[in-house]
């Protein structure tokens, strides 16, 4: 018999968990609840790799169903995804239990959420003097000389704090919001070295930063250090580690970078033509990749010792023909388009500023002296070390702007060591390899694209068999290389109907097979499936 005031004993259950009362079985049940949530729109993401960004996670997702919202919770490796209905959760959870989905080459798992919606805060990120910068991967030491060279091309660096809480970040300051600004936009996404220590950068929540010591890890910049001041001004000179004589690696169990195999589709197209290399590994020509490698001769890569800018001068363009667009389908073949800038005082002549030297180098070999629309162009290299935004840009010829800044571009195609990957350095050739289409693109609507945004109509036409219902490719050959660039200029990310929301946007670039051999090629793998 109980005594009044205390409470009932306790009794274990066939499961081994003690309940007091039917309050306790709810609590019980409760938490059995949690661990086996009731289908959602909200699917929660767990695993998630510390390179993914948001774009990654909902181009992975988007093949179940339109995606309403998506929330990224990067310290906790972990995210939300919301769908417009729960019937895309469901297919989504279902095939990522069955087929493990990767995401930034790394696993990823799913389930459902507690939770039925996704409230961001509308929180607006208020720009500051002060950017907090995020080292994802950071295979080398990163030290306040490393933040300092990459930070002063874009303005004054005042001070500079390293610090190591969540993973290895940094704060600058700058003089002015403006250069604080540009430097946001110039770094964001970039790999301080081929293929690691990505950059991820926001603006600060401070609005100045406290310098104790003058060390590897915090600077001020503001005053001398044994009578002996710090230029600011100075241009970046990092060159790969694995070239040089370089910083040690931060982490030496880190491992190679570049022996991990390429995460391109298998079914993927490259700009030859052919499927992608294994891996990129740069180390494989250094004097390609590497804008500082030395010849074995003991003389730089380039003619006298000179170090190059970003910025490419572009000569000899058909005022009539040329603008902003179609410079950036043609340079973006070889690397990231920063800003793209007509001259009004020369006409005819363009700047281009690239992602790196590398890039500038790459287009220079290719693209110099080619003829497009009945002109030769001539490339250099420019002066400035990078492009100045325009204010009052000018009109072209067809009402465009003078001026496009380029950065954060989805067309870019060498944003990072898997997407650089999948591009093999190509000269113009009479052939185009387009991709990326919709299924079911014929000859004649191919043939009446080109002609109507400018180009002419191709000699040949060849349309890969399709593996999948979900996009299409093919070769276009014409008779002349000229007539082939002309075609890329104007036709490369073409926005192609889909039937759905968002339309496709077609790619081309430059193939080194005849559509002859391709023919063959593909007809004696039909033969031997039957």
């Amino acid at each position: 018999m109980a005594f009044d005031g205390h409470a009932i004993k306790r009794q274990r259950t066939a499961q081994g968990v003690q309940v007091t009362g039917q309050v306790e079985l709810d609590v019980m049940e409760s938490l059995e609840d949690r661990h086996r949530p009731k289908p959602s729109p909200v699917v929660h993401v767990r695993g998630l790799s510390e390179a993914a960004y948001e774009a990654d996670l909902t181009a992975a997702v988007a093949q179940f169903g339109g995606v309403k919202n998506v929330l990224m919770l990067p310290r906790k490796r972990q995210a939300l995804v919301e769908f417009e209905s729960v019937a895309y959760a469901t297919l989504c959870v279902d095939q990522a239990t069955m087929n493990p989905m990767r995401i930034c080459g790394q696993p990823a798992y799913f389930n459902y959420s507690t939770s039925q919606k996704i409230e961001k805060k509308a929180v607006e990120e208020e720009p500051n003097k002060i950017i907090l910068l995020t080292i994802i991967n950071p295979q080398y030491a990163i030290t306040t000389d490393v933040m300092h060279t990459i930070c002063s091309p874009h303005g004054n660096v005042c001070r500079i704090v390293i610090f190591k809480k969540y993973g290895v970040q940094a704060m600058v300051e700058f003089d002015t919001i403006e250069a604080a600004m540009r430097a946001k936009n110039s770094l964001h996404g970039c790999d301080i070295y081929s293929g690691c220590c990505t950059l991820k950068v926001e603006f600060a929540k401070q609005t100045q930063l406290n310098v104790v010591r003058n060390d590897s890890e915090s600077w001020d910049y503001t005053i001398t250090h044994n009578g002996f001041q710090r230029n600011s001004k100075q241009m970046p000179l990092l060159a790969d580690p694995r070239f040089t004589q370089g910083p040690t690696p931060y982490n030496e169990w880190a491992g190679d970078p570049y022996k991990r195999p390429a995460t391109g589709h298998p079914d993927f197209h490259n700009g030859s033509g052919h499927h992608p290399q294994e891996s990129y590994d740069p180390r494989a020509d250094p004097s390609m990749y590497n804008p500082y490698a030395i010849h074995l001769d003991g003389s730089d890569v380039f003619s006298g010792g000179v170090q190059h800018s970003c910025v490419l001068m572009v000569y000899g363009l058909a005022a009539s023909k040329w603008n902003c667009e179609r410079l950036f389908n043609l340079f973006c073949l070889y690397g990231n388009v920063i800003k793209v800038k007509f001259l009004k005082s020369k006409d005819g002549s363009a700047m281009v500023q690239l992602g790196d030297k590398i890039a500038c180098e790459r287009a220079l070999r290719n693209l110099n002296n080619i003829v497009i629309f009945g002109s030769k162009i001539q490339l250099s290299f420019s002066k400035q070390q990078f492009l100045q935004d325009v204010a009052q840009p000018y009109e072209l010829f067809d009402g465009s702007s003078s001026f496009i800044d380029y950065q954060g571009s989805r067309n870019n195609r060498y944003k990072n060591p898997q997407d650089a990957a999948k591009n093999r350095e190509q000269p113009p050739t009479q052939i185009i390899h387009y991709f990326n289409s919709p299924p079911g693109l014929n000859e004649e609507t191919l043939s009446q694209l080109f002609v109507e945004k400018g180009g002419i109509n191709p000699s040949k036409i060849m349309i890969f068999p399709s593996k999948t219902e979900r996009s299409s490719s093919g070769l276009c050959e014409w008779d002349q290389i000229s007539d082939a660039a002309e075609a890329l200029v104007c036709c490369n990310h073409t926005e192609l109907p889909s039937g759905g929301k968002l339309p496709y946007i077609m790619k081309l670039c430059f193939s080194p097979s005849p559509i002859g051999s391709k023919e063959k090629a593909l007809n004696a793998v039909v033969q031997q499936s039957f």
